[in-house]
């Protein structure tokens, strides 16, 4: 079968699809309660005959020649009511939000070349597709492109609600864009949790149609599966806890179904609907934490040095470690771990202030090894901790050529400054000796006449 051949099938297929399903009552021809065609008959779908997924929400926009899924609801006689962006869409990506970009114009779609496109347009695509900022904009991220692309150029603000919307300049002809160049577009989570110090814990929002709102499962609870694949989506590690509480009244919520995201898939694949709930959920996930940091702070001849990563000792100096923390959680303690080739050595102080001092005298080579700053803190009735980057410490016999030339400036200002004390001393000198001369000489001769007239 040659390829026009196959084209012409795959679009005869489509087309029968499509004849089986339609959207109607919406303000637009991909937006409205779904029907299906049933022994020459249009009804509506019902949504307990409904797969609440985004492989099947797609798939109906897709037959209906729309572009990418944005929501679907109940509406008030239990149908479903979906959204489609009509004339952009995401291919070939790993969720609903990330793929390469095409747009339909007269009812073909074609990816679309870099040169046409750029933040402020991508910005447009995520929110017209329901999904958060832009992240990733990248040529050929998401395969190369295959369909002819009309030459247009994109001049969106970043406010409009739809990507044709922007279209300010068209040209004659159509061409295909260069190899690597077809716009790849990846869009931002729009998952969050709120209410609690960490941003790996608090109480589940998603960001849809441009609102915060609480996530609350459909038929379901949350259970720490849900919440393994929460934690996961949110880069926080596993799930420590779930809790649901209830509210003092109905808040509008962000319905989803916990089976979206339950079978592996992202949690961007996961289409709400609105309505209300009186419970909130509050997740709490490994990632509690950030990370600590580790300083080293020495003195030698007056010169103190604070380095971040790894440093070089004088031998017989004095020198301390300092773990520091970012506020979060009040209390806590920080445990310094010392580690050579031969042994481990730890010792814990309580934080003051979110830090601890580790003091040292007379550094030696017993003192080389990597140094790493542990901090532990029991909060939500859980132990948690986290680790700094570890510090390389060297002892050395002589100075390296940084802290001579350091030692070096300083005994040389040090000299500069004694100069200048001397010379500004000798001026002052200078300019006082023929007044306090002149100041003797009276002097002295008020005595003699004194003397005169005593005798």
């Amino acid at each position: 079968m040659d390829q026009t051949a196959l084209m012409l099938l795959l679009c005869l297929c489509s087309s029968a699809l499509s004849d089986e399903l339609r959207l109607v009552a919406g303000r637009r021809r991909c937006v409205g309660r779904l029907e299906k065609k049933d022994l020459g008959d249009w009804k509506p779908v019902e949504y307990w005959n409904w797969d609440w997924n985004f492989t099947s929400a797609a798939g109906a926009c897709r037959q209906l020649h729309c572009g990418s899924v944005v929501s679907l609801q109940i509406d008030e006689n239990y149908n479903v009511e979906i959204v489609c962006s009509d004339s952009v869409r995401l291919v070939q990506g790993t969720n609903r939000c990330s793929g390469r970009l095409e747009v339909k114009t007269n009812q073909s779609w074609s990816s679309v070349c870099e040169k046409d496109f750029d933040l402020r347009d991508a910005k447009v695509v995520c929110r017209e597709i329901g999904c958060g900022p832009p992240s990733v904009h990248q040529g050929a991220f998401y395969g190369e492109a295959e369909a002819p692309v009309g030459s247009r150029k994109f001049l969106c603000e970043g406010s409009e609600s739809a990507l044709l919307n922007c279209i300010r300049i068209k040209t004659s002809g159509r061409n295909s864009c260069s190899p690597g160049q077809a716009v790849g577009l990846t869009c931002s989570d729009n998952f969050r949790l709120v209410g609690e110090a960490s941003r790996c814990a608090g109480r589940l929002e998603m960001l849809h149609q441009e609102e915060w709102r609480p996530v609350a499962v459909m038929y379901s609870y949350w259970d720490m599966n849900s919440a393994a694949a929460v934690c996961a989506a949110l880069d926080c590690g596993s799930a420590v806890s779930v809790r649901n509480s209830e509210e003092d009244s109905e808040r509008p919520v962000w319905w989803i179904w916990s089976h979206c995201f339950q079978s592996g898939s992202e949690l961007k694949n996961c289409l709400p609907y609105d309505g209300n709930n009186y419970q909130s959920h509050e997740f709490i996930c490994s990632g509690l934490l950030v990370e600590p940091l580790i300083f080293l702070s020495s003195s030698t001849d007056g010169v103190s040095t604070g380095r971040k990563q790894g440093s070089e000792l004088l031998i017989g100096s004095n020198f301390s470690i300092i773990c520091s923390i970012r506020p979060q959680y009040e209390g806590g303690s920080f445990q310094l771990i010392f580690s050579t080739s031969n042994y481990t050595q730890n010792q814990t102080l309580p934080a003051v202030n979110h830090s601890a001092l580790f003091l040292f005298s007379a550094a030696g080579h017993a003192h080389q090894g990597t140094y790493r700053c542990v901090y532990h803190v029991y909060v939500f009735s859980y132990n948690f901790s986290s680790i700094s980057q570890p510090l390389n410490l060297t002892v050395s016999v002589s100075a390296s050529p940084t802290a001579l030339i350091i030692r070096l400036v300083v005994v040389l200002l040090g000299l500069l400054g004694s100069v200048l004390v001397l010379y500004f001393k000798a001026r002052r000198n200078q300019k006082s000796g023929p007044e306090n001369n002149h100041h003797d000489e009276g002097s002295r001769a008020e005595g003699s006449l004194e003397e005169e007239t005593a005798v």
